[in-house]
């Protein structure tokens, strides 16, 4: 089994609804998403994919939707302030933990055509959450 994983990195807010702690409150993370690729035979360049085209498409989703937005639980109230005030947002169904954030990348990696084994997210330095699809 061959594998690649690539870094990228983003910026966004969120908050976590039914919270006590401090993530209750709008708040901000630089976000760094490991994606891992895995192939059990390399391509005719020798590659799981080429790097390039992994940034490309991978960090081209992230920067349109995710990044520098807040990303935001669709039953938050503050979102039709957000809206009135042409707020970039992102709405999700749940709340925007690292766990759901990093499922919600590797689903649209595996939508883009990728053999995605992992997305690891760092939402902090010491902290980050893992999704593996089944």
């Amino acid at each position: 089994m061959y594998q690649v994983t690539t870094t990228l990195h983003f910026c966004y807010g969120h908050r976590l609804l039914r919270y006590r702690g401090k993530c209750r409150d709008l708040h901000g993370h630089n976000g760094v998403a490991e994606i891992e690729l895995s192939a059990e035979e390399l391509d005719a360049l020798g590659m799981v994919k080429d790097f390039t085209t992994i940034k490309q498409a991978i960090q081209g989703w992230i920067d349109a939707q995710l990044d520098h937005k807040m990303i935001l639980c669709k039953d938050d109230p503050v979102l039709p302030a957000l809206r009135q005030l042409q707020e970039p947002v992102f709405v999700v169904e749940q709340n925007p933990t690292a766990e759901h954030l990093a499922k919600l990348i590797c689903e649209e990696v595996k939508r883009l055509g990728f053999p995605v084994t992992s997305v690891r997210l760092w939402e902090t330095a010491s902290s980050c959450a893992v999704y593996r699809p089944a």
